[in-house]
């Protein structure tokens, strides 16, 4: 095993946190870039499952599975904790970054806010072009349901 050096780390944060927001702003085409060619997304079904239960293999399969988020009008993910191990070779690492991620919806004439407190367990390899996903497996904490005063319009904000 070897270590990452602060380039690394640096590299990887910069990572999670352009999926966050590429998920975000509604384009999933970019998130699933960061994944590998063979990359794999891992998701559980909520609220009857909070570990994952599917796999979605491929950047087409991957860009698929983030399309359904676009049901949700707004989402804002917050990464509030990532921490960063070396792999078995210099060329892999594993991650795990914690994050809540709103889900804003409109639910009996009312704006709701739908938290998932999230655990994403990750693999990371080292490509020509940086660190990508080669694995991410997301895990539900808990989830609770919160009322929203006021809601922007969906679209980028700029």
């Amino acid at each position: 095993m070897t270590g990452l050096t602060i380039h690394d780390r640096i590299a990887l944060q910069d990572l999670v946190h352009r999926y966050a927001e590429a998920v975000d702003e509604r384009d999933f085409p970019r998130a699933a870039a960061l994944f590998t060619g063979d990359g794999v997304l891992e998701l559980p079904n909520p609220p009857a499952t909070l570990d994952p239960v599917v796999s979605h293999t491929g950047i087409d399969a991957v860009t698929a599975a983030l399309g359904a988020v676009a049901a949700v009008p707004v989402t804002f993910h917050a990464i509030v904790g990532a921490v960063f191990d070396p792999g078995p070779t210099a060329a892999t690492a594993t991650g795990r970054v914690t994050c809540i991620a709103h889900h804003l919806t409109r639910r009996h004439d009312r704006d709701a806010d739908l938290v998932w407190h999230i655990i994403y367990r990750d693999h990371y390899r080292s490509t020509h072009t940086g660190w990508l996903l080669a694995r991410r497996s997301l895990h539900v904490a808990f989830i609770e349901s919160r009322p929203v005063a006021a809601m922007r319009a969906p679209g980028p904000t700029g």
